[in-house]
């Protein structure tokens, strides 16, 4: 909350695809609530001030609170904007304690910020991101050693869900399945779940009985995983900057792939013609894309920056993945389904949203109807179902609002649909093989065959044609009455196309492939 400038007297909230991702002091105390929707949200709180997700402007105002850490603890690792973890066991030794650790870490960010934070130490990455959200509202918290499965078997497994660790449908899935808590999923047998869900299921398990399979290290980067592209010319363009990253970024994805491993740390170092440099280490559980790992150079030039110390143009990147696993892959559905190519789909354009905003990424929602430009509807691509109608939207495993409709509406053409649906209608004229118009009665008979198609002075004949299809609709409302006849035509330049007459004018107003 604190990098959209508000203060915690302020009831406001933060929306990722109109759900509430954070939210002030004074929101909670109404009852906001972290993952409810817009609208459930303003009825709790009427007046609730609303921003929308921003990646990048997180970044920007957390670069100071990185500065200010990496001061007392060098070596700590990025998860997102707003979301550090570093190992405690240094820090500790020269403090005096995880106790004093935890409150020098808490003081330090709160002064900067000027909001409660959250200081969560315990074994894991997973179980010290929870101890953290814990302790926004009572403090530091510290988890003794080798107790992190206990502080974590009553938690629900929403939690994994979260910050990131398995997908949404999984942890539906779980709940479907009887396994509400952490402490039920560490109770089943990691067999049963590695051969049901494989290697996500697996690592659920070891997250969820406080065991994780990657814990925070400080190893230096090896040199067969580090690429690097030095620029002859210094680069004062952040843009121009992110696009020769993503040639290297392409590069180390394209190299891991073919090896079968997946990033899952990875070093970015940036290096001005002053010789200043600008050095994070990014941590994704599932493993970076390249896609991901452009979205994290971005991130960290807008948060350098906006700094001062950022005083000339980029002559160095470097990307160095300093941990790497095997890549599990992921098993697709046999019978359809989400598949990885709709959550990708759904990443891309929740970052679009984030960028543009809700209502300028739209996409097309079937709502049935006899013409072309009838049976589709342009809808928010991420309004969710208590906002916008029946549609659940991203955040339930329903139907996808990227399905075609159900079956054709009687009255309406068959199959083929045109392929090109026209926004501003063509106005043409038909003749038939006489020169005289062609029109059609109310009873639906032709004066003749159409034969010439002239539109802006330039004739095409029409060697095959289908119809008319006479169409009536709204009969009952003389506002909105419409009666139209709609013909199937081939011209003679090869081009098919759907026309309609309409108080004996002639329209074009689709195009077949």
């Amino acid at each position: 909350m604190a990098a959209v400038h508000v203060s915690a007297q302020t009831p406001a909230a933060v929306l990722r695809a109109r759900r509430g991702i954070a939210r002030s002091p004074a929101a909670a105390e109404v009852g906001v609530r972290v993952g409810q929707s817009q609208r459930e949200a303003q009825r709790h709180c009427p007046e609730l001030e609303i921003h929308e997700d921003d990646p990048a402007r997180t970044a920007r105002n957390f670069e100071p609170v990185i500065r200010a850490v990496i001061d007392l603890a060098p070596r700590c690792e990025i998860s997102a904007p707003g979301w550090l973890c570093l190992p405690a066991r240094g820090p500790a030794r020269y403090f005096g304690g995880e106790e004093a650790v935890a409150e020098r870490l808490r003081d330090l960010v709160a002064d900067l910020t000027g909001w409660p934070v959250g200081v969560g130490i315990a074994d894991g990455r997973f179980a010290s991101t929870v101890a953290a959200r814990d302790a926004v509202r009572s403090g530091p918290v510290v988890v003794p050693a080798q107790t992190s499965g206990e502080y974590l078997a009553d938690r629900s497994l929403q939690w994994l869900e979260r910050v990131g660790e398995i997908p949404a449908e999984m942890a539906r899935l779980f709940e479907q399945l009887g396994l509400r808590t952490c402490g039920d999923l560490a109770a089943m047998s990691p067999g049963d779940l590695l051969g049901r869900f494989g290697p996500v299921g697996a690592r659920a398990h070891h997250l969820a009985a406080g065991r994780d399979l990657r814990p925070v290290a400080a190893t230096d980067p090896p040199g067969s995983w580090e690429y690097q592209r030095a620029l002859s010319e210094p680069v004062p363009h952040l843009d121009a900057v992110v696009f020769l990253a993503k040639q290297i970024a392409d590069q180390m994805w394209s190299e891991l792939s073919t090896r079968g491993r997946v990033c899952t740390r990875i070093e970015i170092a940036i290096e001005t013609e002053h010789g200043e440099r600008n050095e994070r280490s990014w941590y994704h559980g599932a493993g970076f894309r390249a896609a991901q790992i452009l979205e994290r150079v971005r991130w960290q030039l807008e948060g350098w920056a906006s700094t001062a110390e950022m005083t000339a143009g980029v002559v160095l990147i470097r990307l160095a993945a300093t941990e790497v696993s095997a890549d599990s892959g992921v098993q697709d559905r046999f019978w359809g389904g989400r598949s990885r190519a709709d959550d990708d789909a759904l990443r891309a354009i929740t970052r679009l949203v984030g960028m543009a905003g809700v209502d300028a990424v739209r996409v097309p929602r079937w709502q049935g109807g006899r013409l072309p430009d009838e049976r589709y509807r342009w809808v928010p691509a991420l309004s969710t179902g208590s906002d916008s109608g029946p549609d659940s939207g991203p955040q339930s495993g329903s139907q996808s609002r990227f399905d075609v409709g159900p079956a054709l509406w009687p009255g309406a053409l068959p199959a083929p649909s045109p392929a090109v649906v026209l926004t501003e209608p063509r106005a043409v004229t038909v003749h038939d093989a006489n020169g005289d118009p062609v029109t059609v009665t109310g009873r639906g008979e032709i004066s003749g065959a159409p034969a010439v198609v002239i539109e802006k002075g330039r004739s095409v004949e029409v060697p095959c044609w289908a119809g008319p299809w006479p169409l009536e609709q709204r009969w009952w409302d003389p506002q909105s009455v419409r009666r139209v006849a709609r013909f199937q035509m081939l011209l003679s330049d090869g081009s098919a196309v759907l026309a309609v007459v309409e108080h004996q004018r002639w329209w074009i107003i689709a195009l077949y492939g």
